[in-house]
């Protein structure tokens, strides 16, 4: 299933997208796509819906992100090796996590300002997860079991907010607009290889990012897994995992995005997004 959530920002309604690409409206069957759900359970109850069955809706709504009631917002750092390459970076011995504050989430179209004072403001496109039931202290085997499905992020990054101010890098990876995630989230039984899912992204039309989830240091289960050993995951948390080569910082000299630049950025199976950023 392709899940979205569709409307103005606080107000969206929870939909999916049909075999034939139209827009359906699931609010008389759910309230949103979050906490049980998004369960195995859950999915299961979807999926046992006719999707023609469903109200038709105006394709033209915007979509907000697909997934609701997010309390955790985790990132990973240099999980490509060609990505931690280009930064001068040694490769992680562990999966090098850290947190995007929830309020950076956006939908898939939204517009993006860049905050007052920020000079190095960058791209990242990566896939994320979106987790299905709690889980804690799980194991590598059984950890995708706790995942609904796969998402669009495009962690931005403001590089001198992130490495110049004392490390931390939640200041600057959590500007508002600084996550987008969509446009819809597909269950984990539509995507057959998640090791084989092939990015892009382009900035004013030109490609800068072209990668695959093959050159990932820490697969999708092994992150799931190491997270959970630390702290409890929760269902409708997002867990992003890297980035390929080709980011703004990498670059020589570096390139950071302004006001008026467009970033797109997709994959075949998880949808395409598109930012414009402002000052």
């Amino acid at each position: 299933m392709r899940l979205v959530r569709f409307g103005e920002p606080g107000a969206e309604k929870p939909g999916l997208i049909d075999a034939e690409n139209h827009l359906r409206d699931l609010s008389g069957e759910i309230a949103d796509i979050a906490g049980p759900v998004l369960s195995r359970e859950g999915l299961e109850k979807l999926r046992a819906l006719d999707p023609k069955s469903l109200p038709k809706t105006d394709p033209s709504h915007r979509l907000g992100p697909p997934v609701a009631g997010t309390r955790n917002f985790v990132a990973v750092g240099r999980n490509y090796a060609e990505h931690a390459a280009e930064t001068g970076s040694d490769v992680p011995q562990e999966p090098l996590l850290f947190n995007k504050a929830v309020s950076s989430i956006a939908g898939p179209r939204d517009g993006v300002t860049i905050p007052r004072g920020a000079t190095k403001v960058d791209w990242e496109v990566e896939v994320a997860l979106v987790i299905g039931e709690r889980c804690h202290q799980i194991s590598k085997a059984e950890a995708m079991d706790y995942v609904a499905g796969f998402c669009l992020c495009n962690d931005v990054s403001e590089r001198a907010w992130q490495k110049d101010r004392g490390g931390q890098w939640l200041k600057g990876k959590s500007a508002p607009g600084f996550g987008p995630l969509g446009p819809w989230l597909v269950t984990r039984d539509k995507i057959h290889d998640p090791a084989a899912l092939e990015l892009w992204l382009d900035v004013n039309g030109q490609r800068m990012q072209t990668g695959s989830t093959a050159d990932m240091i820490f697969d999708f289960a092994t992150i799931v897994s190491y997270a959970s050993e630390f702290f409890a995951l929760e269902p409708g948390d997002v867990v992003t995992t890297g980035t390929p080569h080709g980011v703004g910082a990498g670059m020589k000299p570096p390139v950071f995005l302004k006001a008026g630049d467009i970033v797109t950025l997709g994959n075949a199976q998880l949808g395409e997004q598109r930012q414009v950023f402002s000052a």
